[in-house]
């Protein structure tokens, strides 16, 4: 299982590799969704993608955007982790690509459940 972590963030790339590590997932980062982009057209495959939402040069909604678009990880689970709580913005993510989200503040256990509901691991 590999996942690919994409937060501006170091803090949260940390802790989201730490919880992700212990599942025994591994994990590759990516500081931006332009960086992500880079990360997958680079021929990685990924299971999973935690995709922050508001980041500097491309933020998470146009990431998920173009890697559908350009069917980069065409399998991959994309896990928005947000603290947008909108109605029409989750309508919006989901339109374009988003399998699932992930809100901050997240616990280890919140995580972990919404892994199982994507299937990216067994219970």
């Amino acid at each position: 299982m590999r996942a690919l972590i994409v937060d501006d963030s170091s803090f949260i790339r940390e802790y989201l590799r730490h919880l992700l590590n212990r599942m025994d997932v591994v994990c590759e980062e990516a500081k931006d969704g332009s960086d992500a982009l880079a990360v997958l057209a680079a021929a990685e495959s990924f299971d999973l993608m935690l995709l922050d939402v508001n980041m500097p040069v491309m933020n998470g909604l146009e990431c998920v955007k173009k890697l559908r678009e350009a069917r980069l990880g065409p399998a991959m689970k994309v896990m928005m982790v947000t603290t947008e709580a909108d109605h029409s913005f989750i309508t919006t993510a989901l339109d374009n690509g988003a399998d699932e989200f992930l809100m901050k503040p997240f616990t280890p256990e919140s995580l972990r459940e919404k892994m199982l509901l994507l299937g990216v691991i067994a219970a």
